[in-house]
């Protein structure tokens, strides 16, 4: 289950039973800090609690504090606390890493509940959306595009926060074998919308893969174009050989990817750069034309030697570009 889907069913589940429930959700965050923009956590009067805005003494603090305010019986909307990781200051977290984040800390009350349940809806039917947070409380309107994210505070008791949420993030798999059954599960627990595309009809290893959110068996693979066009994200090729990777690659690649990423030997895709390069299907560099990089072989070099290693040392790979700031 995604994580953060957690963190909204157990909200409803408070609602649902008038217990008391805060959603403590990070705005905002700059340099190192731990709790990332749109991590989310949820603590209940009950003392229930699911999620994570980073761990460590700056989320025991927020969590403790969280606690204090439900005992209380008394919790105001749109309450921010401003954390900066540093020693000294009024706002000192209690880490040493260098950064800073704004965390909300916002009562969710019954007549939210609506809205708790569109969110849920988003995620169970792997949708995706824009999460609205202000001083007035929480919106959601279930949208095919991203939005413009962004967080404004004018005063204390003016400022908005504009975030996606659900699938924001969608991997396509060319290739059905083992090291795409690897990787299907890995990519599914960090929360990705997961598309696996090969042409060989009763293939063991598509059979068993329960973790992809769409199989995909197509005729001929100068088909996937239409597909990865529209998902347009992060494209790993993994099919079963030279030939069948050299046709996915001519028919995908002057489309605009966050990430393309070939699997193979060194030398072969030394050769193929090589033959793309002469072709002029890539730049002198061995780069797309677009001028991002095609990443083959693919995944960090960790020397991955098994099917799940391979996996790892790409989906490592992958967080690593879609982090980058």
């Amino acid at each position: 289950m995604n994580p953060q889907l957690q963190v909204w069913k157990l909200i409803r589940h408070s609602l649902k039973r008038n217990i008391p429930v805060i959603l403590l959700y990070v705005l905002e965050s700059k340099g190192s800090s731990p709790g990332r923009k749109g991590f989310l956590m949820a603590v209940n009067a009950k003392l229930k609690f699911g999620g994570s805005i980073g761990g460590g003494i700056m989320e025991f603090k927020l969590v403790e504090l969280a606690k204090n305010l439900l005992e209380k019986g008394s919790i105001e909307r749109g309450n921010i606390k401003k954390q900066e990781h540093r020693k000294t200051g009024n706002a000192q977290s209690g880490m040493i890493c260098s950064g800073e984040q704004s965390v909300l800390l916002q009562p969710i009350e019954y007549a939210d509940l609506k809205t708790v349940e569109q969110i849920i809806k988003a995620y169970k039917s792997f949708k995706q959306g824009i999460l609205h947070l202000s001083n007035n409380g929480i919106q959601f309107s279930k949208h095919d595009l991203m939005a413009q994210e962004a967080f404004v505070q004018r005063s204390e008791n003016d400022w908005f926060c504009i975030q996606n949420i659900g699938y924001t993030d969608r991997v396509t798999i060319v290739g059905g074998g083992h090291c795409s059954l690897a990787l299907s599960r890995i990519m599914r627990q960090l929360g990705f919308y997961v598309i696996v595309i090969d042409t060989r009809r009763g293939l063991s290893t598509m059979k068993l893969n329960k973790y992809a959110h769409e199989l995909k068996v197509i005729d001929d693979y100068t088909q996937v174009k239409k597909i990865v066009k529209k998902e347009n994200g992060f494209t790993v090729i993994m099919t079963f050989g030279y030939r069948t990777d050299d046709i996915v690659f001519r028919a995908i690649f002057k489309e605009d990817f966050k990430y393309l990423a070939m699997l193979g030997s060194k030398n072969k895709i030394a050769k193929m750069k090589d033959s793309y390069i002469h072709e002029g299907l890539l730049d002198s560099s061995g780069s797309l034309l677009n001028a991002k990089p095609l990443y083959a072989p693919a995944g960090l070099n960790i020397k991955s030697k098994s099917p799940s290693e391979i996996a790892i040392s790409i989906a490592a790979q992958i967080i690593e570009i879609k982090n980058k700031d």
